[in-house]
């Protein structure tokens, strides 16, 4: 009987590999150092690949590998914002069962210490971005305003803030800030109600527009102050109501300004937020000067939970232009 010599024989089948479950993906996203660090840094803001290189002195195909590593795992999401990809930390778990575990992880992974050198370069990446958007706005402000009225007047979303002000504070109240105040459109409606209201803008010439107008229109208890919301001024005002109309998406780190002004509200104090909901026409970015394609609203209140802020009511206005507006009302405790 003839034996079967090797090439006769059939090819072994090779054992298929099983795939991996989504918690051994999970755990190897998080066993990493480098993606650890990566997710610690992400907590609160959003960054771009080039970004994050910078940050980490990485190479961008490195880079890239880790935070795909990461994507997979569903504990960083991406976005495009005009050309350049951005992650931020996942809102969600990509399995339910996971959920607690990512959320412990992700808590124990905000207690893990930064080395010095990604503090540094960390801190000059928002500082570029912090002088980006001053540089544009001291050159043109009024004309970066003007077109970004034409895109969302502030009729679309003014009446409803100023609706939600009132039901806040149906018998007033103390003292108000306005992050922003453009031309100070929404000064009047803060005047009324309010004992004294701040204006605080990073532009110089915006304040001026706006300080006119408050004159034009007889309003005495409005302090005008020149900076942004790390202004020291800021630290003993105890504000019972705070608003940001439609500025967050020229801001450098939208999570810092949450902080800030959540350290400047009163227990019980109202933040007010319009802003846009994220959108992809990354034609304003060079047009309009904003930094961000406006924000999905779990973006909003993860960054109001994280400065000690509860969400409270929502409101959504449709624009013909293919702009959506959000507003977001917060409550500190």
């Amino acid at each position: 009987m003839k034996t079967a010599t090797r090439r006769d024989r059939a090819p072994a089948s090779k054992a298929s590999k099983p795939e991996r479950s989504p918690l051994a993906t999970l755990c190897k996203a998080c066993g990493e150092q480098l993606r650890l660090d990566i997710l610690r840094v992400l907590s609160r803001d959003s960054f771009a690949v080039q970004e994050l290189t910078r940050i980490f002195a990485s190479s961008q195909p490195g880079m890239s590998h880790h935070l795909n590593i990461l994507l997979k795992a569903g504990l960083v999401t991406a976005r495009n914002e005009g050309n350049s990809i951005f992650y931020q930390r996942a809102h969600q778990a990509l399995d339910p069962l996971l959920a607690p575990v990512q959320t412990r992880i992700l808590q124990a992974t905000d207690l893990l210490p930064l080395a010095e050198d990604v503090q540094d370069r960390l801190a000059e990446v928002r500082r570029e971005r912090a002088e980006k958007a001053r540089r544009l706005f001291a050159q043109n402000a009024r004309a970066i305003h003007k077109l970004h009225e034409l895109i969302v007047p502030f009729e679309t979303y003014g009446e409803q803030v100023s609706d939600l002000v009132g039901t806040c504070f149906p018998d007033g109240g103390a003292v108000a800030l306005e992050v922003g105040p453009g031309e100070g459109a929404f000064l009047p409606t803060l005047a009324a109600r309010f004992r004294e209201v701040v204006a605080l803008d990073l532009s110089e010439e915006m304040l001026a527009h706006a300080r006119a107008f408050a004159g034009e229109q007889g309003l005495t208890n409005i302090r005008f102050l020149h900076g942004d919301t790390s202004h020291e001024a800021l630290a003993k005002l105890n504000a019972s109501c705070v608003v940001i109309n439609m500025v967050l998406h020229h801001t450098p780190s939208p999570a810092t300004i949450f902080n800030e002004v959540a350290a400047a509200m009163q227990r019980g104090g109202i933040l007010i937020v319009s802003e846009l909901v994220y959108h992809d026409q990354g034609w304003v970015r060079e047009s309009c000067g904003h930094q961000w394609l406006g924000f999905q609203p779990e973006d909003l209140e993860k960054w109001a939970e994280a400065a000690g802020l509860t969400h409270g009511r929502s409101l959504f206005l449709a624009q013909r232009n293919g702009f959506r507006i959000q507003i977001q009302q917060f409550v500190k405790y």
